[in-house]
């Protein structure tokens, strides 16, 4: 899959350089392994709602066809990063959410603390995941075979019909 893809990590701590970005990386590392014609384009941001959608613009005006986020996706009062990304969404795709905390209800009963969303702006495909490397990996594995399908579904004249 040749595509840029954006790499959005939101970390108030990381940001300020408190500790070193550990997801981020991680979800570079995926990309990479499993899309090796991918383009990597990492951001680090604090989890705030502007910082986090003017970044991903930002990635999006850069021809990054697919943004994934890491972070934020929790329950605390800082975690804001579905709020910050359900707006810019024209066709939210509850189904990416729905499997990722499927995969990762299989690890842990946590998991239904997660609220990862992903959906379509334009012909770009949006998908935040959550903030730890391992669970980066199952959720990713649980989408990734869907991402190549839904950027191809995105081109312009592309459609869901099959050839007769």
């Amino acid at each position: 899959m040749r595509v840029r893809v954006g790499v959005l990590t939101v970390s108030d701590r990381a940001s300020q350089g408190v500790y070193e970005d550990r997801s981020g990386p991680a979800v570079a590392a995926f990309v990479r392994e499993r899309w090796p014609e991918a383009e990597v384009v990492p951001r680090l941001v604090p989890d705030e709602v502007e910082a986090i959608r003017e970044a991903v613009l930002e990635l999006l005006g850069m021809g990054c066809r697919l943004v994934l986020t890491t972070g934020g996706t929790g329950p605390a009062p800082r975690d804001v990063t579905p709020e910050a990304l359900l707006p810019l969404l024209e066709k939210p795709l509850p189904g990416f959410g729905e499997a990722m905390r499927l995969a990762s209800l299989r690890e842990t009963p946590l998991a239904i603390l997660s609220r990862q969303v992903a959906g379509v702006r334009g012909e770009a495909l949006i998908v935040s995941l959550p903030g730890s490397p391992k669970a980066i990996r199952t959720c990713l594995e649980a989408v990734s075979e869907a991402i190549p399908v839904a950027l191809r579904l995105l081109e312009p004249g592309s459609s869901c019909e099959k050839d007769p």
